[in-house]
């Protein structure tokens, strides 16, 4: 299975109380090892200025009309991707590497 930052994946996400998974879209940001840091993908209404709404989010293999929330990061063993269904095009992912560099910084 080769797995390429801007691919958009099934994965399990686990529950942080471990009682749980679900099965979500996910955007590959980057590759760390036997890692994958991914951002959650929602059919939800963008809620803050970190949630990229993706215009050509048939082309990358969604459903349904998809927000990325860049403030919903996940670090998930490459083991819990179950299917690629696309790529994000060049695009939304420029927008979301702007998103990134303007909005997505540590508050300390």
């Amino acid at each position: 299975m080769t797995i390429t930052p801007g691919d958009i994946w099934i994965a399990e996400i686990p529950f942080t109380d471990g009682s749980a998974s679900k099965k979500r879209p996910v955007l590959i940001l980057w590759l760390d090892a036997q890692d994958v840091i991914v951002a959650a993908i929602t059919s939800a209404s963008p809620r803050s200025v970190t949630d990229v709404t993706l215009q050509d989010w048939q082309q990358s293999g969604l459903r349904v009309a998809s927000v990325v929330r860049l403030a919903r990061l996940d670090c998930l063993e490459q083991s819990l991707l179950i299917a690629r269904i696309g790529h994000i095009s060049q695009v939304d992912a420029q927008q979301v590497m702007d998103v990134w560099s303007s909005d997505v910084k540590p508050k300390f």
